[in-house]
């Protein structure tokens, strides 16, 4: 799995993010959670994303510290939950979660959500937290694009990475397109519509067309779009499946009728609701 602990992307801060990781949504505290991390590193991901409300950090502690993988090697993400938003409440909250993981320092913090009353007093606290080196990156996720320009007003730092919902059935075309602008990385949760539309024609026939499964012709979609992708299972077998997809090509034509499965799909929250 050389290719895939070697495809990376570099931030705006020069800091190296690989491509693509493991997202831990929804898998089970305790041994689900442990051994999916476990397999992951096993198999060659060095990029594992969690959560305070995933419930499970210290499970991919667990994982990191039964690993025979130097701290360097990996690339860890966590964020903070909307009941911990606000200055010294965020500081406090990276310091549970790093207790939770057994680290000294995240490779990346987001806020988990654009609360409206504390994301701005939230984001100071990530800059305080990214100066003392306890994180060396600093995101955001399910932010819009006017939450990001309200941002960019008063942040001294420009989030590193904005994590969001993507996929062909949600190409949040103009949400990329601005994060580009503004040097911010889009990274890509539930990729894989969480097999909702694994049986569409159209993505179909393109797996067929090259002896992929619809779950790599999603992953590798996101690629395309130099978009980094957090595919989620705790299944040793897609986990590799997955990974596999790092190596795939698509074609501008695959691209094209990629591009045009756009429906505004979702299968998470919206933050488009969000003042």
């Amino acid at each position: 799995m050389e290719a895939l602990v070697g495809r990376s992307k570099t931030l705006n801060n020069g800091v190296a993010i690989p491509m693509l990781g493991l997202g831990v949504y929804e898998a089970g505290a305790g041994d689900e959670t442990y051994q999916a991390v476990s397999m992951a590193l096993e198999v060659g991901y060095r990029h594992i994303d969690t959560a305070k409300i995933y419930g499970n950090e210290a499970d991919v502690g667990r994982a990191i510290a039964a690993s025979a993988l130097k701290r360097s090697e990996l690339y860890i993400v966590t964020k903070v939950w909307n009941s911990d938003q606000g200055y010294d409440e965020t500081l406090r909250a990276c310091e549970q979660s790093l207790i939770k993981l057994g680290l000294e320092y995240l490779d990346l913090y987001l806020i988990h959500w654009p609360k409206s009353e504390q994301r701005k007093e939230t984001w100071r606290a990530l800059e305080r937290l990214e100066r003392e080196k306890m994180c060396r990156s600093i995101g955001v996720s399910n932010y819009t694009i006017p939450h990001l320009q309200e941002l960019l007003l008063t942040a001294n730092t420009v989030p590193a990475i904005n994590q969001v919902e993507f996929h062909p059935f949600l190409y949040q075309q103009a949400l990329l397109a601005f994060c580009q602008e503004q040097g911010i990385a889009l990274e890509a949760y539930s990729p894989l519509v969480r097999g909702q539309r694994f049986g569409d024609a159209r993505l179909q026939a393109i797996a067929k067309k090259h002896d992929a499964s619809p779950a790599q012709i999603l992953i590798a979609w996101c690629l395309a779009h130099d978009v980094i992708v957090i595919p989620k299972s705790t299944k040793r077998d897609r986990i590799v499946e997955n990974a596999q997809a790092i190596t795939l090509t698509l074609d501008a034509d695959d691209m094209t009728a990629l591009d045009a499965l756009n429906e505004n799909f979702r299968t998470c929250w919206d933050p488009t609701t969000m003042p």
